[in-house]
């Protein structure tokens, strides 16, 4: 029985001893597939786990929740070993975040990824040359699409046989939330995202669009959106660097083809990544952003190693430019505070493009053997070499003051939670006080016909302004523009600004008036009101005179008389936003 006993405990212990470098297959699903495949989620961070028990460079996190119920994971290669939390905030290193299955489909990335890190933590002469880089991996972003497994909805893509889909479990597109967060994804990224607070931040796709030579394109983000040295150094520097880096390895990349319908022979326009979008976002922070996207229409294979050398290649670039970049970032609030105008809305320069030599394929448009229509053909036997218009430059088309400080009215909650997500520095008001500000109204705006990510989106909003002497209230928020978030919060709390808070319908109710009048009563206090003020009558004959349509409706002619008395409500289309100048 003693023997049994012995017997059984030896073999306990034996189960339970950490797996050793021998143990252990890294190889991937990837690889015995002959590239044909990609793991399941769960097989994904198995392998981490287990990088993680047999590597000491390498630590796993979990970090927040998503809308699966399930925790984001944060993979961290550090050469010096293992690390914490708290050393991960307070490291001087140089920091790349790397981000991957956003649309799970697109599994690129994910793959790439886990090759990357086994390949430097398996090679001494890697794990040397990255000793002064902290190399953070999300494996999974959009965990419940990756869930959501399937063979058939990217219909157009070649491989892998099996991939996740592009919505998460709320079917959300994840790549369009991180300046609204909806998502408890999102949440969680901003989580991860202002702990390492990169240098370098990749997101891992695959496109759509035309067809062409090249497996790999880049979307760096917008330079004239990111503004300032740190633009001029992604544009001129980064980006021709790691282009150059990748030909040497005889890889071809261009810019993202941002082409629909037609063939790219006629130039097109760089993509314009507002802060909906994952680089958009990062760049607020003043962190460089690159966006992988692979050709759907390559084989796997060929995606996935080519994702797996521009990773490398952008590696080198961040290690070896770290003090650079580093400086840069840490001048970059007080480069943007003392311009003083920041701007808020862009278009492209039509007028300034750049030439690109360009590998593409003879398109045309024949009819189709399915509908009764044209179909557009592009002919892979006559590939060619053109040099066509890239427009890259934006300009802006309208610009702001900065102010001292953003005004928050209490109440907001959605609002407040996002700014603490964002680690936006705030204060309280202690007492009633009152200042001078500038107070705002929605003046003009439109609004999408059909839903767009949850959401009714506004575009082409304009706002109308004047200085007023405000009681703010005990507990309103003070929000400083002197700050690291400085570009957050301009372009959430500005209205007019492309992904503000008011044009993702945080600040609907303001558009809905709550009292209003009956014509028939309120005509007797119309006319009282007309005859007591002679300045406003003048005003609306006037107005009458030179406006048809309004001439033409009563209704309008009485609503605009209740608008100018006092039982018209103050708050209608007033922003609960104020600004504060020095």
């Amino acid at each position: 029985m003693k023997k049994l006993i012995v017997l059984l405990l030896i073999i306990a212990t034996a189960c339970k001893q950490k797996p050793t470098k021998k143990s252990v297959d890294f190889t991937t699903l990837f690889e015995t597939s002959n590239g044909t495949e990609t793991p399941k989620y769960d097989e994904v961070i198995s392998f981490y786990e287990d990088l993680a028990e047999v590597y000491s460079e390498i630590s796993l996190f979990e970090i927040g929740s998503t809308d699966i119920g399930k925790p984001l994971h944060l993979i961290v290669f550090n050469a010096e070993g293992k690390t914490n939390i708290e050393d991960l905030k307070n490291s001087s290193k140089n920091r790349i975040l790397i981000n991957n299955g956003i649309h799970p489909g697109e599994s690129d990335g994910i793959d790439a990824s886990m090759l990357l890190l086994r390949d430097i933590v398996q090679n001494d002469s890697l794990k040397n040359k990255y000793k002064n880089s902290l190399i953070c991996i999300i494996p999974v972003y959009n965990i419940g699409g990756a869930l959501n497994r399937n063979s058939h909805t990217r219909a157009n893509q070649n491989g892998p046989k099996e991939y996740g889909f592009r919505g998460n479990a709320r079917n959300y597109d994840l790549n369009r939330d991180f300046i609204k967060q909806d998502t408890k994804n999102a949440a969680a990224f901003a989580e991860i995202f202002h702990t390492v607070n990169p240098e370098v931040f990749i997101d891992n796709h695959v496109s759509n669009g035309a067809d062409y030579q090249y497996a790999i394109t880049h979307l760096f983000t917008q330079h004239n959106k990111l503004g300032g040295n740190l633009g001029e150094f992604i544009e001129t520097k980064m980006r021709p660097e790691i282009e150059q880096s990748l030909a040497q390895k005889e890889i071809i990349i261009t810019p993202y083809v941002n082409v629909w319908g037609t063939t790219p022979e006629n130039g097109w326009s760089q993509f314009f990544d507002s802060p909906r979008y994952s680089t958009g976002y990062t760049t607020l922070f003043n962190t460089l952003g690159l966006m992988v996207e692979t050709h759907m229409l390559k084989p796997y294979k060929v995606r996935v190693e080519q994702t797996y050398e521009l990773l490398f290649s952008s590696l080198d670039f961040s290690e070896e430019n770290s003090t650079k970049i580093k400086d840069l970032r840490k001048k970059a609030v007080d480069e943007i505070i003392n311009k003083k105008i920041y701007p808020i809305t862009f278009k492209v320069n039509k007028s300034s493009p750049s030439a690109l030599h360009f590998k593409g394929y003879e398109g045309v448009f024949v009819d189709s053997k399915v509908t009764n229509g044209k179909r557009l053909f592009y002919n892979r036997t006559k590939p060619f070499n053109k040099k066509i218009p890239y427009y890259n430059n934006y300009v802006p088309t309208k610009e702001i003051t900065i102010p001292k400080a953003y005004i928050l009215q209490q109440g907001w909650h959605a609002v407040v939670e996002r700014l603490k997500n964002n680690k936006i520095d705030f204060t309280r008001f202690k007492k009633d006080t009152l200042l001078t500000v500038e107070v705002q109204h929605i003046k003009e705006f439109e609004t999408r016909k059909m839903a767009y990510e949850g959401h009714y989106l506004h575009y082409n909003t304009t706002i109308s302004k004047n200085k007023k002497d405000v009681f703010l209230k005990k507990g309103d928020l003070y929000i400083p523009t002197n700050q690291q978030g400085i570009r957050y919060i301009i372009e959430t709390l500005e209205a007019e600004a492309t992904d503000s808070f008011f044009n993702w319908n945080f600040f609907d109710t303001i558009l809905q008036q709550k009292e209003g009048y009956s014509a028939y009563v309120f005509e007797d206090l119309a006319e009282d009101f007309l005859n007591n003020t002679p300045s406003i009558k003048q005003e609306f004959q006037e107005k009458l005179k030179l406006d048809d349509n309004f001439s033409k409706s009563p209704q309008a002619q009485l609503y605009w008389i209740y608008t100018q008395t006092p039982h018209y409500e103050k708050k209608h289309m007033k922003l609960p936003v104020f600004k504060l100048f020095k």
